[in-house]
């Protein structure tokens, strides 16, 4: 039986192990996403341990939400957990948005495209320029009290944002980036947390598949692909990173599972993670990172996991 995770001081319980459904309805994220593909993902999940589902308005604006909604019909809406976002305000060009009233229709909108009347988790997906933070939780704050949503989140705020939004200690959970290959995290972010039982979601825990073992030293990726831009898939800094993780196909071949699974069992035994939500373009890689609830890594071999990406 697997454990499951109090978010916050809240009365909301995950497994460890969600799923992120950017690509269920992200047809603005994506190419070539199919509707019924993204239902059977979320349809997997759900039907193979998985009990998290993390979506966003920004999705597909707003049809991850709608897809979900209806995958959601099928089962005990009661044994589902729900987090989704809001930030981006169609009528100022997806501009970030964080006012009370914002927030407060974002709620009631998502409500109706997830067919649903609570939200498990709510987030404010990314801050705004302009309004003060514990001004926007407040509003949030209302919405929990009268059972709208049953915890408050912050995603892609600076350490110093949420500690504005936190004045009143109503944040319950935190998503933001952090992997075996991005772990500023670990200085402040992490300790301010702990102290303030707020609990913590990484996104990005498989790097854009870095951290999968698909890749080899000598991949190259074209312009258009968005992997050419980013830092962590050029030159040294890709053939390093590479290199660590062929070493992770060793303990992967112990455990008889994927590197994939390996690396998600490790953000599953950190103190400092609550949840993680790896992504899945198709079901078979849903089924393929659920078999990460069945790995108990040794503390050996997660110090050997933690060592090796920090040097």
């Amino acid at each position: 039986m697997t454990e499951t995770i109090q978010i916050g001081k809240t009365t909301v319980y995950s497994k460890p192990l969600g799923l992120g459904s950017n690509a269920v309805g992200g047809h603005n994220l994506f190419p070539n996403l199919d509707d019924d593909m993204g239902k059977e993902i979320v349809r997997t999940a759900l039907t193979h341990g998985i009990d998290l589902i993390d979506t966003a308005f920004a999705y597909g604006m707003g049809r991850s939400e709608e897809l979900i909604g209806e995958v959601l019909k099928e089962f005990d809406r009661n044994k589902v957990v729900i987090a989704t976002k809001a930030a981006h305000d169609p009528a100022k060009d997806g501009a970030f948005n964080n006012t009370p009233e914002f927030l407060t229709h974002s709620v009631e909108d998502a409500l109706k495209r997830l067919q649903t009347d609570y939200i498990d988790i709510f987030y404010i997906h990314f801050p705004d320029k302009t309004t003060p933070k514990n001004e926007a939780i407040a509003a949030l704050q209302k919405l929990k009290e009268v059972g709208k949503i049953h915890a408050i989140g912050v995603s892609n705020f600076t350490l110093e944002q949420i500690k504005e939004a936190n004045q009143e200690g109503f944040i319950d959970i935190v998503e933001d980036e952090y992997s075996l290959i991005h772990r500023e995290a670990e200085n402040e972010l992490f300790p301010y947390l702990k102290e303030n039982q707020i609990s913590f979601v990484p996104y990005f825990p498989l790097a854009s598949g870095l951290l999968t073992g698909k890749y080899n030293r000598n991949v190259t990726f074209p312009p258009e692909d968005l992997r050419s831009k980013k830092t962590d898939f050029q030159g040294e800094r890709f053939k390093s990173i590479i290199d660590k993780v062929s070493q992770l196909k060793l303990i992967a071949a112990d455990y008889n599972v994927s590197v994939a699974a390996i690396v998600l069992a490790w953000y599953i035994k950190n103190p400092f993670v609550d949840v993680v939500i790896p992504g899945a373009k198709e079901p078979k890689q849903v089924i393929n990172n659920v078999h990460a609830l069945d790995v108990h890594l040794t503390e050996a071999d997660y110090q050997h996991i933690d060592t090796l990406f920090k040097a």
